[in-house]
């Protein structure tokens, strides 16, 4: 083993010595890991090699030296998919565990919301691709402590009846098209408060918190109802769930709109505290 001022070189063995300053902090290696959905179906890959061959596995991988998380991620996409990510919004880290031959190392994972829309051709490094229901997911078999750590949080958040959803929004406009990335990015930041009966979904409402010059703010929008379960209350309990969401991240105004002729919705926003605000309201269209 060749020591350079308590720094050592990697032998042929790839082992360490425990007295080199530099091999004895437990530093993290960083990763890029892809979550790609489509009608609520996560994308999983089958490795092709060790570790955790013949594994389902999140498309990803290392980063390289002076590369961001963003580059190492388009990166990672153009050779395990051979496409080009349409969009990528950073979801969050997670830490865990990587393996290279006997050595196992702690490794921090930036994981990324990644919209895809062309045809996916896989390289040598996995055997097979599917795409696999949210709600039925089994993450416990995925490759990687981080991934497997990072799945069950999704699947508590990420799991929607879309065409239930798409349902309801046309209820409240019928010309209104639902979104399916637009709906996970506003789980990443925001707050979705929902109501079931026997596990269909009746009312839900979702608010997004925003930062301005003057103060931290959340929009509230899109309280939904189902016609067949109005009066029963649901809209209150959907509203007062997104406030105290609200009180908890310390956000200071609610903000929301609506129609003046929804008279019974305008009466529940006066209930709760919520005053008008005169003001122009101005919208453009910029699509």
């Amino acid at each position: 083993m060749k020591t350079i001022d308590s720094v050592c070189f990697h032998c042929e063995t790839g082992t360490y010595t425990n007295s080199c300053e530099l091999c004895s902090f437990k530093n993290p290696k960083s990763t890029v890991t892809a979550i790609i959905l489509k009608e609520n179906r996560l994308l999983m890959l089958k490795r092709n090699e060790e570790p955790f061959k013949g594994v389902w596995d999140l498309v990803g991988g290392y980063m390289n030296a002076e590369e961001t998380p963003e580059e190492a991620m388009k990166r990672e996409i153009k050779e395990e998919l051979g496409v080009e990510p349409k969009e990528m919004t950073f979801k969050g880290t997670e830490t865990g565990s990587g393996y290279w031959k006997d050595q196992e190392f702690p490794i921090l994972s930036h994981f990324y919301l990644v919209d895809i829309d062309q045809p996916i051709k896989l390289n040598d490094e996995n055997s097979d691709f599917t795409w696999f229901p949210l709600k039925d997911l089994d993450f416990g078999r995925c490759a990687w402590d981080s991934n497997r750590n990072f799945l069950a949080r999704l699947k508590a958040r990420f799991t929607f009846d879309l065409e239930r959803i798409r349902e309801l929004v046309k209820q409240l406009d019928s010309n209104a098209e639902v979104k399916e990335q637009s709906l996970y990015k506003a789980v990443i930041g925001g707050k979705i408060e929902t109501i079931y009966d026997k596990g269909r979904l009746v009312a839900m409402g979702w608010a997004f918190p925003r930062q301005t010059l003057l103060r931290h703010q959340a929009v509230v929008e899109d309280m939904i109802v189902d016609e067949a379960y109005r009066g029963q209350g649901y809209g209150r309990f959907i509203l007062t769930g997104i406030i105290e969401w609200a009180k908890d991240r310390g956000i200071e105004v609610l903000e929301l709109t609506t129609n003046p002729k929804r008279i019974a919705a305008n009466e529940l926003y006066k209930s709760e505290g919520f005053k008008l605000h005169e003001t122009n309201h101005y919208l453009l269209n910029l699509t």
